[in-house]
């Protein structure tokens, strides 16, 4: 088993149309958390990760010029991470064919964890 991280990409107006009033998001709430406990009962969950908030900086070139965000330019954001464990990039781009970012105009971003010897 490799590690790979999802990362999740949404776009702000999707963003808004999934999580918009309370009722929204409790139900977005629940098929995250039962797709998550589903990826867990087979074991491929190596960490939950967590939501990203939409503020942020950025540090950029030779120069380290930082910038604030939000990134009002940005089609689509990263809103958060997860790390699972899977046989091959393959399975892992399987398994978050259950993500319910698919729903909306969302996409999960699926990526090899380099492993690094110290």
């Amino acid at each position: 088993m490799s590690d790979y991280i999802y990362l999740f990409r949404t776009t702000p107006d999707a963003r808004r149309a999934a999580m918009g009033s309370p009722e929204l998001a409790q139900q977005s709430m629940q098929r995250w958390l039962a797709w998550l406990r589903d990826l867990e009962t087979r074991g491929h969950v190596k960490d939950r990760g967590q939501p990203l908030e939409n503020e942020g900086k950025v540090v950029r070139g030779s120069k380290k010029v930082i910038t604030d965000g939000p990134f009002p330019e940005v089609k689509d954001l990263v809103a958060g991470f997860m790390i699972v464990q899977a046989r091959d990039i393959a399975q892992a781009a399987e398994l978050a064919k259950g993500c319910p970012i698919l729903e909306g105009d969302g996409a999960v971003e699926v990526r090899p964890v380099m492993q690094m010897n110290f």
